[in-house]
């Protein structure tokens, strides 16, 4: 029997992730973290989700970021696209980082050695973490400190917003998003006016097809 975990926000990418999981893994188990984030209904919506895949959900609770960093996630801080050499407020200095290896060491426990991230560089945010370069470095940095083959899959990391919303279409899941949650605000409807609801948007203009997720 094939396994993976999926890593898990309840948002559009994390979404896809999960529908081109259940196309190829046996047994599919998505991971939420409860980090401390301004707006819960991104983990109210994480539930949802996961019950329409029908796969096991799990969601750990961390606190470190609201700690450590001011951002726009965790604080409440003005929503900065960045730009000009400067990352956007609503980076998170660390994220993936510490996601990723916390999501490493469950799917050792579990018996896994597939993660599944969402991570993009092409259409995102400039977050330095969600490049290719640093997923090759922790994967081998994981598979090193578990002395096990980890494997993170990153199947949208080179791919268009619009070509993630053609292939959750083609996994014929597309109406799961109208139950994820991409806004910044934390709107539902979502607010259709910050950085994450027009890149969203702008996907689905440009694949022609239309968000099943209200909008203001």
């Amino acid at each position: 029997m094939t396994k993976a975990l999926v890593l898990f926000s309840g948002g559009q990418d994390s979404t896809t992730c999960l529908a081109w999981a259940l196309e190829k893994y046996d047994e599919v188990t998505a991971l939420t973290f409860d980090y401390g984030q301004r707006h819960r209904v991104e983990i109210l919506q994480s539930y949802k989700v996961a019950e329409l895949a029908g796969v096991k959900h799990d969601v750990m609770k961390i606190d470190l970021f609201s700690k450590m960093s001011k951002n726009a996630l965790t604080h409440d801080v003005e929503i900065d696209p960045g730009g000009n050499g400067n990352l956007p407020s609503t980076f998170v200095p660390g994220r993936n980082l510490l996601f990723l290896s916390l999501a490493t060491i469950k799917a050792y426990q579990l018996g896994m050695s597939d993660v599944i991230t969402g991570v993009c560089q092409t259409d995102y945010s400039g977050y330095p973490d969600c490049r290719d370069d640093f997923i090759q470095s922790l994967q081998k940095s994981c598979s090193l400190a578990l002395d096990k083959e980890m494997t993170i899959h990153t199947p949208l990391m080179f791919m268009t917003k619009a070509e993630t919303v053609e292939m959750i279409n083609k996994h014929g899941k597309l109406d799961w998003l109208a139950e994820s949650h991409t806004c910044y605000e934390g709107q539902r409807p979502a607010c259709a006016k910050c950085p994450a609801c027009l890149l969203r948007l702008k996907g689905f203009a440009e694949a022609g097809m239309k968000d099943p997720l209200p909008y203001l």
